[in-house]
């Protein structure tokens, strides 16, 4: 098992409201999708009120290359990670001290929207002062499921070493992957939905001293994960990576196949843990969407109460891929209701199609 101790955030500086973007999409677009007017209800209908993105709105009226683009991407990557690294390790509304980058003993890198090699954590350890046998672990590809992923991975490694402090950082700068020749409805839906953002979770082991650590009375620990790979269903969403960088694929099915699969793979999982769905009391679910969250309820059968702070942080600021269930964690950590013994899961989708879910149970801290 793991604890969740404190998540960091990193919103890049320029916010823009929703309505904003509609006429944004509308300057652009217009002489390219016929049906444009028909499309624009796509950013009105979201439940977005607003976004934030890496650069400001001229930026993004101008076409720019590959190079440009993944530039801007390493250098905001590395600038917005090791803030969200140090908000998250200072989080005093979390933490009763501030936990030092010397012991911290792995981290796991998650991102989409961007290469580097090094990879970005090695950019960001050179600007902070962990340790040198720190272990690094990149995990690239997993689009929106990646945080998830990233937590699962952390909860193995803490406990394979249960006296240790692990943390998981995912950088998703989506607007960069923006594309003006790309005359795709997944184009302008991905352009009407997605954000930037930046989160840090840190984690540890059972050994840890949470006492002494956690400024929480109660704290969410991972009892088990699972990861669900989907048989040849590459072109439900991921990237078309051509000249111009990425270009997004985006299946119009995916809530129909969230209705139809997910229930069973969440229902397989609990009954193998020897838990009902009708036990768990709240759902971290990754928002991918206004239609995602519609069809996870429909699956489900979970309130809109149990689904409001997922809601909440997509109207806030959007779908920011692999970040955004951090957010949604730190929610429930700082602001949610929530009782000891209480049980919930941690859910997000991505490119495979896959699903990766986390069990997670509250205990008080002693």
């Amino acid at each position: 098992m793991a604890y969740l101790l404190s998540v960091g955030k990193s919103i890049p500086e320029n916010r823009m409201q929703q309505d904003a973007t509609v006429e944004f999409a509308k300057e652009l677009f217009e002489g390219t999708f016929k049906d444009i007017n028909r499309l624009l209800p796509a950013f009105k209908n979201g439940d977005i009120e607003s976004r934030q993105f890496v650069k400001d709105i001229s930026w993004y009226r101008t076409q720019h290359t590959f190079e440009e683009k993944n530039n801007t991407y390493i250098e905001a990557a590395v600038a917005l990670g090791t803030e969200a690294i140090v908000s998250c390790l200072q989080n005093r509304a979390c933490l009763k001290r501030e936990v030092g980058c010397e012991e911290i003993d792995a981290i796991f890198f998650v991102s989409s929207t961007g290469i580097s090699t090094p990879s970005i954590d090695a950019k960001i350890i050179n600007n902070l002062p962990f340790k040198e046998s720190v272990k690094r672990v990149p995990i690239w590809g997993l689009g929106c499921a990646g945080g998830a992923s990233g937590l699962s991975r952390a909860h193995d490694y803490c406990k394979a070493y249960p006296d240790a402090k692990v943390i998981v950082v995912c950088v998703e700068l989506c607007s960069l992957t923006f594309q003006h020749d790309d005359l795709s409805k997944s184009n302008f839906i991905g352009t009407s939905l997605f954000a930037d953002g930046v989160a840090c979770t840190l984690l540890a082991g059972e050994n840890a001293d949470l006492a002494r650590l956690s400024a929480l009375s109660v704290l969410p620990k991972t009892r088990s994960t699972r990861s669900v790979f989907m048989r040849d269903s590459e072109d439900v969403m991921g990237w078309e990576i051509k000249n111009n960088g990425f270009y997004v694929i985006f299946s119009r099915d995916i809530p129909a196949i969230i209705r139809n699969w997910l229930k069973g793979t969440v229902e397989d999982y609990l009954a193998d843990e020897g838990v009902s769905l009708e036990s768990i009391q709240h759902f971290l679910a990754h928002p991918g969407g206004k239609k995602v969250l519609d069809a996870y309820q429909a699956s489900l059968g979970f309130t809109e109460e149990q689904l409001s702070i997922s809601k909440n942080v997509l109207r806030q600021h959007g779908n920011m891929s692999s970040a955004t269930v951090m957010y949604v964690i730190d929610e429930y950590m700082t602001n949610g209701r929530i009782n000891s013994g209480d049980l919930g899961i941690i859910a997000a989708l991505g490119p495979g199609f896959c699903a990766e879910l986390l069990l997670a149970e509250w205990e008080r801290v002693s």
